[in-house]
């Protein structure tokens, strides 16, 4: 598959870009895992143009991340051109408008999935940030507004038109934020389109290895994001890949490997980020590492409390010594969980 100027593998697998999740320390990991495509967490193209402080170190990329985008958004055209360039200068493999996200204060504002309600503006805004930028510029987006507005259809040739090089589709409306079921049949519609000539990229409850092997083989799609699916979980790339290739599933890592996994994520955080915020954003990855472990629950309020770096070290060890080789699925029919 081909991205703008990126040749990737068969049937590709991305990380979703995710505010407070893939930062640079998530993205080493999942890295590890085999993701072949990252993006940076969503930045706004105001806080960018306003020299905010959160905003440009979101712009820190890496080498060994590559290929890897920057995703934008914003509901102003000239606040997204000149923060388009501004993130061009960070040089990475492409720019990605968000025209998806359903967060209630950016869609309310007319941007993320906000601008559904404003395709003209959508389109203006994107032909306007391929123009002032080299680089290729993707968009990710979702069905429509609502049940009553599900444009994608047409939506996907619009943007086509105006020469971005790939669109991602979120199999929901922004009505259903992220509930109930995504819907693929519009994605694997749009893929089928003879209109459509770039690359199209599903998204949207991809949780496993014989989930995505049924979305890339039912509805065509050149690649799967995959994002909520992660938290806690970035081997799934790698149980992925494995399924696609062989056709079985990988057991899944085991306690010992669990808790390396979370110190040498830990480490990675404290590299990047200063004070408590490299702890306080580790919180969400610590309770899904070890979901299923039995009698789990005094152990897992005290990570998810303290902001100690030694104490955290001492419970994960801790983890270890109590369930050391153990895989949280053997432990299932023992404890009746």
């Amino acid at each position: 598959m081909k991205l703008g100027n990126t040749i990737l593998r068969e049937q590709p697998l991305f990380l979703a870009p995710m505010e407070d999740i893939t930062d640079p320390s998530f993205r080493y990991v999942c890295k590890m895992f085999g993701a072949d495509f990252m993006y940076t967490e969503f930045i706004s193209s105001d806080g960018l143009i306003r020299d905010g402080k959160s905003s440009v170190k979101k712009l820190d990329l890496f080498d060994y991340e590559r290929p890897i985008g920057i995703q934008l958004y914003g509901h102003i055209i000239e606040s997204m051109v000149e923060a388009a360039i501004l993130a061009e200068e960070a040089q990475p493999d492409l720019i990605d408008i968000n025209f998806g996200c359903p967060v209630r204060k950016i869609a309310a504002r007319g941007a993320g999935a906000g601008m559904l309600q404003n395709i003209p503006l959508m389109i203006e805004m994107t032909s306007a940030i391929i123009k002032a930028v080299r680089i290729p510029v993707t968009v990710k987006t979702r069905l429509g507004w609502d049940d009553s507005s599900k444009i994608i259809v047409d939506v996907a040739e619009r943007l086509q038109d105006t020469g971005i090089a790939g669109l991602t589709i979120h199999g929901r409306t922004r009505a259903q934020m992220y509930r109930g079921e995504a819907d693929w049949t519009l994605i694997g519609e749009v893929k089928n389109n003879p209109r459509i000539t770039i690359p199209i990229i599903g998204n949207g409850d991809v949780n496993g290895p014989e989930k995505a092997k049924v979305m890339f083989e039912k509805y065509g799609v050149d690649g799967i994001m995959i994002g909520r699916a992660t938290f806690g979980r970035p081997w799934i790339f790698r149980e992925i890949r494995h399924y696609l290739k062989t056709g079985e599933l990988l057991p899944e890592p085991t306690v010992d490997e669990k808790v390396d996994l979370a110190l040498l994520h830990l480490d990675k955080s404290l590299e990047h980020k200063e004070g408590k915020s490299s702890i306080l954003e580790m919180r969400r990855h610590f309770s899904n590492y070890f979901k299923g472990l039995p009698d789990f629950r005094e152990t897992r309020l005290r990570l998810l409390t303290s902001l100690d770096v030694i104490e955290i070290r001492g419970i994960l060890d801790g983890i270890r010594e109590k369930w050391g080789g153990c895989r949280s699925s053997d432990l299932t029919g023992i404890y009746g969980i």
